[in-house]
């Protein structure tokens, strides 16, 4: 059974960061991409970023370019997601997703105050 559990969300003020973290159990992590997606209130669920297995390819939504970085640790089945420079606008429950599957974590939420 596929599980993933994010963890490292807070309050946060505008301008700060967070670290997330993803930790994957039930699979093998190392041969599968993984996405970080975000759900505002009130809104859809959107895409935030993508790495491949190795790390050495990375996609960011527009929105945050440049302010977040992903990156994986392999040997400790982890992926993280690294967001400075956070706004009001970054505020919504965080989710790690392995692409093509409908395995989802309980996410954890970001909150940026202005």
């Amino acid at each position: 059974q596929v599980q993933l559990d994010e963890s490292g969300g807070g309050l946060v003020q505008a301008g700060g960061s967070l670290r997330l973290s993803c930790a994957v159990s039930g699979l093998r992590f190392s041969i599968y991409d993984l996405n970080w997606y975000r759900q505002a209130p009130g809104k859809e669920r959107e895409f935030v970023a993508y790495i491949s297995t190795s790390g050495g390819t990375a996609r960011f939504a527009d929105s945050v370019k440049d302010r977040f970085a992903i990156s994986r640790d392999n040997a400790k089945n982890t992926a993280y997601l690294q967001m400075t420079s956070l706004k009001p606008e970054d505020t919504a429950i965080y989710y790690c997703n392995i692409p093509g599957t409908n395995d989802w974590g309980q996410g954890t939420q970001v909150t940026v105050s202005s």
